[in-house]
């Protein structure tokens, strides 16, 4: 019979256990040597109640009782009472008093950055300018009362109504077509890169953009561009006719009307001037009326003026400059009976006059200023195009949040709703937005605080001739204490105000999250 390398096995097949090691069936040793002695000391604890009451006899309790007593109280390795000894748990983590040690400079952090200005502000907005003299709550009933400062709170309402609101949907709008693009990532980027402009650099940009000059201004070049392609601007805005009594012409509520009527087969004369030589210097060379076929009326428009002298006044000259795109109307008894435009050389004609005299006039639209845009920086508009320089900071921001719950929604519900013929724009408004729901309100009421702390974009963009119309409480505040009205105590009035209009939309905000984390 020979030796198996891998040891002796048992007529089982398995392995022949090792001197000293109990076979069969295992249970933990301590569990069970805890709940024999406990068994025994039950036991003890009978035979020592019934030697008690037997007469001579002595309560004492037995060596082996005391020995499983105490093997009953102890506690295994691992740190878990047994059954004697009771229940007693590890500690996890440092005691409470080295926490309170780690968490002392952020306690201390907080009441020097938190609780101690605002608690200062509170106290500070009680007294007067002087702060020597208190005056209760007056500075509070200045808010309320001063025009300047309803005008500070009628410019946050609008901001909080409008600015909050578009950030949302533009952010929804780009979060839900970005998944319907090819380059997601770039135009995620591109739409976020805002964000990383500070607010003073946003300011000093728009405050380019919404130059009044359409040569500088983006916004004004773009209008005006636009404009043109539908009504081009071929006006001479400072072109009138000679103040004599020799001129054929002459200014009439803003227009330039013929002297005297004409009538059918005549050639009439409009000279003009005041008007740069460079403003005209494309022009073409004026030329004389040509001879009007019967039953119609020509005539000339040019600027009666030679540079360098000489010509003849009244008369045109080889090198005067016609008007182009002028618009000529025939007028009889107050009436307009026919309308004609210039040619590029001045030239105009009136053709089937029917006999009569006419006055020949040159509207007043002919000689109003170009449109050049909107006055974006003025005292109508400069409210809504701060407003619109925020939502350009703003809304990648909300599309980034926004479309990070959107890849979210389970897809299975927008294909089942596909699948049963929804169309895209049911899926839209049915599905999707109330998925959305929560998110867009986080979005919403982030957007509400930020809008009531908002200060650099008002005060870089807005001029100092329009910073009362453009005010904010964060601005006002920041000027009545520091910037000229050194009236700290109705700044922290307004500062007091002002937190008191945040708290509500960060509670809400923090109830949120709490219930979402449970």
């Amino acid at each position: 019979m020979t030796e198996r390398f891998d040891g002796p096995r048992t007529p089982g097949g398995g392995e022949v256990p090792a001197a000293g090691v109990p076979t069969g069936p295992q249970k933990d040793a301590a569990t069970s040597g805890t709940a024999e002695a406990g068994r025994s000391l039950d036991r003890e604890r009978g035979q020592d109640a019934q030697a008690a009451a037997r007469p001579g006899t002595s309560g004492a309790r037995s060596p082996a009782a005391a020995a499983a007593g105490t093997a009953a109280g102890t506690t295994t390795r691992e740190g878990t009472a047994t059954a004697g000894g009771g229940s007693r748990s590890r500690r996890l983590g440092p005691s409470p008093a080295v926490a309170m040690w780690f968490l002392l400079p952020a306690f201390i952090l907080l009441g020097a950055w938190m609780v101690y200005p605002i608690l200062y502000s509170l106290w500070r907005s009680l007294y007067d300018a002087s702060g020597n003299e208190f005056v209760g709550l007056d500075n509070y009933a200045t808010i309320f009362t001063d025009p300047g400062m309803l005008t500070t709170i009628r410019n946050n309402l609008i901001w909080v109504v409008v600015a909050p609101s578009v950030v949302t949907v533009l952010g929804l709008i780009f979060a839900v077509l970005s998944e319907r693009i090819r380059w997601v990532t770039a135009f995620k980027l591109v739409m976020f890169m805002p964000m990383a402009v500070s607010f003073l650099a946003s300011g000093v940009i728009f405050r380019l953009v919404y130059d009044a000059d359409p040569d500088k201004g983006v916004a004004n070049a773009i209008i005006t561009t636009v404009r043109d392609v539908f009504r081009p601007n071929t006006g001479y805005p400072g072109a009138r006719p000679r103040e004599n009594d020799a001129s054929p012409v002459a200014a009439q509520n803003g227009a330039v009307v013929t002297k005297q009527a004409a009538q059918p087969g005549q050639a009439v004369l409009i000279p003009l001037v005041g008007l740069p030589p460079a403003q005209v210097a494309e022009a073409a060379a004026a030329k004389a009326p040509p001879q009007p076929a019967p039953g119609s009326l020509t005539g000339t428009v040019w600027v009666d003026f030679t540079p360098g002298g000489g010509g003849t006044v009244n008369q045109v000259d080889g090198s005067e400059k016609g008007l182009a795109g002028v618009t000529v109307e025939a007028v009889a008894d107050g009436r307009v009976v026919a309308t004609t435009t210039t040619n590029e050389d001045g030239t105009f004609t009136f053709e089937n006059l029917p006999t009569g005299s006419y006055t020949i006039r040159l509207p007043q639209e002919n000689f109003t200023a170009p449109f050049n845009g909107l006055q974006w920086l003025g005292p109508t508009l400069i409210t809504p195009a701060i407003i619109g320089a925020y939502i350009w900071v703003h809304a990648g921001f909300a599309m980034v949040l926004i479309a990070a719950g959107l890849s979210a929604i389970p897809r299975d519900a927008l294909e089942a709703a596909r699948i049963d013929g929804a169309t895209e724009w049911q899926v839209f408004r049915k599905i999707t937005v109330p998925l959305l729901a929560p998110v867009l309100l986080v979005v919403f009421v982030t957007m509400i605080i930020n809008v009531l702390k908002v200060f650099d974009l008002v005060f870089v963009i807005a001029p100092g001739s329009v910073q009362p119309q453009a005010n904010v409480i964060a601005l006002e505040m920041w000027r009545v204490s520091f910037g000229g009205g050194n009236n700290q105590g109705l700044g922290s009035a307004l500062a007091i105000f002002l937190l008191v209009l945040v708290l509500p939309f960060m509670f809400f905000n923090i109830r949120r999250f709490r219930r979402e984390q449970q």
